[in-house]
């Protein structure tokens, strides 16, 4: 596995979180993020997908906005190292 970092949100307290990275073995995003527990936010969520539980083993995070640009500038990036 070769994780290339993206970035982190600037705007996190102690810049800890969230974070993106590039998983080049298989072409996926690796998220740390807040855990979505809003209970609100929850029941949405499995409603509009038809589940009825987060199966286990996934978690559903929560990323700012403003690390979106991350992800278009990954997708447009040509370099050899890249996607």
């Amino acid at each position: 596995m070769a994780l290339r970092f993206l970035g982190k949100d600037p705007e996190s307290k102690d810049g800890d979180s969230p974070t993106l990275w590039h998983d080049d073995t298989d072409d996926s995003v690796v998220v740390q993020g807040w855990k979505e527990e809003d209970p609100l936010v929850m029941a949405e969520l499995l409603a509009t997908s038809g589940r009825h539980h987060i199966p286990p083993g996934e978690a559903v995070v929560r990323i700012p906005g403003r690390l979106l640009p991350l992800l278009v500038e990954l997708m447009n990036d040509d370099s050899p190292d890249a996607r």
